[in-house]
């Protein structure tokens, strides 16, 4: 959840009994609202560092099939369209979320004139819309009736929109935890009655003498690996949360590796269908991508926006998609090795063992403008406890990198691992 105080429209500002009538006082100044100032240098970097080696890979190292290659590139020019069209829509959106005073205060910059600054909530509902209105256009010009793909694309499209939905509801009613944990459970239901691929799992290779199969069939247990890993992708992204760009920071840099992944692996794979599998994932990570850039230079400090739960539960649940139906949970956890780690650290305040403060968030210094470690199992406090104080960019930074570098240590572990493991 966002590092913010939320807003709420209590009696405070109404009249009381004992108070003289309203037309006979001042009319009380509203607190300003956050500027809206797109980033467009710091994106235009960070899309070409995360990029890079994706357009390399697909259209100098590999000799990607046109078959596959037209798709992913008509895929790829949809996804820009859409990054403009957010650019554009957030802005309009933002006016709508500050009249039905859904916004919010900037914890971590409180005593300060940021702090004061009333900042748009739940912005993530434009990207998720967008996203899918994106998704299905690309179904004009990809699947035809007949498509064996067809139907999991739009069970997937389902799931998405359906967690989209739960997390804006989340954010207006603000629901309590053991609700957030249980609402992706229900999200990935259209996905797991619809799923039609296989159900077993290949044994590693050092296993096989002890389990004596080379190919396990898991049956029901595998669609149920699939509903809990819907729920941890989803509610990994939102407890990994509280600095500005925080949330969308560590969805592009792992959907920028889910990309990079996918290609590598149509490139060296020689199977149709394992081709058409990578292939599938990446038609919903290219707008993920794009969409989420668009909200990035809105979020990134000092944030204009702020995402919600509407925005970690819609890309949690997205990767989680891509993840089942591209056949790759494994190097998916992976990739979010930080988030594993967030989570054990706060498994004993989740669990109740430990008081869990409404928010788990550093303690900001007003004078110094520095964020100071707290006893809460968050790695944003974990990483100010071993690093010392920082800034919030700064601190956000150093956790993106950390981010980065559990990604490309996945593609370095697949490297040494590959013909030994499996």
């Amino acid at each position: 959840m966002a590092a913010r105080k939320r807003a709420s429209a209590d009696a405070s500002t109404e009249p009381k009994p004992q108070e003289k009538p309203k037309s006979q006082d001042p009319t009380p100044a509203e607190p300003p609202t956050a500027p809206l100032k797109v980033k467009s240098g710091f994106i235009v970097k960070l899309s070409l560092l995360l990029l890079g080696p994706y357009l390399y890979l697909i259209f100098h190292h590999y000799k990607i099939d046109q078959d596959l290659k037209r798709p992913i590139l008509i895929n790829a020019g949809l996804s820009i369209v859409g990054f403009f069209v957010t650019l554009k829509l957030i802005p309009v959106a933002s006016r709508y979320v500050i009249r039905r005073n859904l916004f919010g205060y900037d914890i971590n910059k409180k005593g300060t004139p940021g702090g004061t600054l009333r900042v748009p909530e739940s912005l993530g509902i434009v990207v998720g819309i967008v996203f899918l209105v994106l998704a299905i256009l690309f179904q004009y010009f990809n699947f035809t009736s007949d498509s064996n793909w067809l139907v999991e694309y739009n069970a997937a499209l389902a799931s998405i929109c359906f967690m989209t939905l739960l997390g804006f509801v989340d954010d207006v009613l603000d629901t309590p935890w053991r609700v957030k944990l249980l609402l992706p459970s229900f999200a990935a239901l259209p996905l797991l009655m619809a799923y039609a691929g296989h159900t077993t799992i290949i044994i590693p290779k050092p296993l096989i003498p002890y389990v004596g199969l080379e190919i396990l069939d898991l049956g029901w247990i595998y669609k149920l690996y699939m509903g809990l890993l819907a729920v941890f992708c989803t509610n990994s992204i939102n407890i990994h949360a509280g600095l500005n760009g925080l949330e969308v920071g560590q969805t592009v840099v792992i959907a920028s590796a889910i990309m990079i992944h996918n290609i590598m692996q149509i490139g060296a794979s020689t199977d149709p269908e394992q081709k058409q599998a990578h292939a599938f994932s990446i038609y919903l990570v290219q707008p993920l991508l794009a969409t989420s850039l668009a909200l990035l230079s809105f979020n990134w400090y000092p944030s204009s926006v702020f995402v919600g739960d509407t925005y970690t539960y819609f890309a949690g649940m997205t990767m989680a998609v891509v993840g089942i139906l591209g056949h790759f949970s494994e190097t998916l956890l992976i990739f979010f090795a930080p988030q594993v780690l967030n989570f054990l650290l706060s498994l004993p305040q989740l669990s109740g063992f430990v008081p869990c403060p409404r928010h788990r968030l550093p303690r900001f210094d007003s004078k110094s403008g520095l964020l100071t470690g707290t006893n809460d199992g968050t790695l944003v406090n974990f990483t100010l406890r071993i690093l010392g104080r920082m800034s919030e960019k700064s601190l956000c930074t150093v956790l993106l990198v950390f981010q980065a570098i559990a990604c490309c240590l996945c593609f370095v572990l697949r490297y040494f691992l590959a013909g030994w493991y499996k």
